[in-house]
């Protein structure tokens, strides 16, 4: 679990996050949404490290990240597995070693310890024999299978995903959540992801956070953003007229759901 406590962060005379509070929960997908210049990459940021917040206090399973010395924190970080948004492979090396870089930075494995530990990843995103492929060689979902497998190959407790779905196309997307919505429930990580993809969202937001303009605008569920009556988040996910029908239709089903339920406990009376 990560405890994000009244953070505040400003660069020059602008502040970009105005004192959010939230908790990312274990186990989950924990999604943080909003439009450009919202301040959710910002947010990312700081839980992870790259900007120190200039008050409040980051927690990860109630240690202070915020207070910690170098040496703890470097501790922690190898315990945080990140897949950026460009999946950021190194072109020189292949797959494998791709996969095995951070075992060489971080772990005193023998090479033959390492390779099995790079196959067993590459088998879990399925990626079994692709070993020697170079990243100009895969495709897009490919090199984001890559990425995910380089990020988790640590056994991390928690895990970063800037934009995952970022120049793939829809169908490949849906491939890329279920792995992290799977992964997540495997390793009982505490997966945060940035996204601006509203698919996701509907298809793995466990728990949501939606910023807008530097503060917490709404938080709530996948299920919960159906019904929510926040007009600043209703516009940002349900922006085109063809989404608000979507979400109309999935509000008659649901209220429809609602009354066959009702009327079946009437019929079936007390127990």
């Amino acid at each position: 679990m990560i405890e994000i406590k009244n953070i505040i962060k400003g660069f020059a005379d602008k502040t970009v996050i105005n004192d959010v509070s939230a908790i990312l929960e274990t186990g989950k997908c924990n999604l943080i949404i909003g439009a450009s210049g919202s301040g959710k990459t910002v947010l990312m940021k700081c839980i992870v490290g790259l900007f120190e917040p200039d008050s409040g206090e980051i927690l990860y399973d109630g240690d202070s990240f915020t207070s910690m010395n170098d040496e703890n924190r470097k501790a922690l970080r190898q315990q945080i597995g990140m897949l950026f948004q460009g999946s950021a492979l190194f072109d020189s090396m292949t797959v494998e070693q791709n996969v095995m870089f951070p075992l060489d930075m971080f772990t005193k494995l023998n090479l033959k310890q390492k390779h099995e530990k790079v196959n067993e990843v590459l088998a879990r995103v399925n990626l079994t024999g692709a070993n020697n492929k170079f990243p100009s060689e895969i495709s897009g979902g490919m090199k984001k299978r890559v990425g995910i497998a380089r990020a988790i190959v640590l056994n991390p407790k928690f895990l970063f995903c800037d934009e995952p779905n970022s120049g793939l196309d829809p169908k490949t997307s849906l491939v890329i959540d279920k792995l992290i919505k799977e992964i997540t429930t495997e390793y009982g990580m505490t997966t945060v992801v940035n996204t601006h993809d509203m698919n996701s969202v509907m298809e793995i937001g466990d728990k949501i956070i939606f910023m807008h303009q530097g503060h917490k605008e709404w938080e709530g569920t996948n299920h919960d953003i159906i019904f929510s009556k926040n007009e600043e988040l209703n516009k940002f996910i349900f922006a085109s007229d063809f989404l608000q029908d979507a979400k109309d239709m999935r509000m008659l089903e649901a209220r429809g759901k609602i009354s066959d339920d009702r009327n079946m406990d009437e019929m079936i009376g007390p127990s």
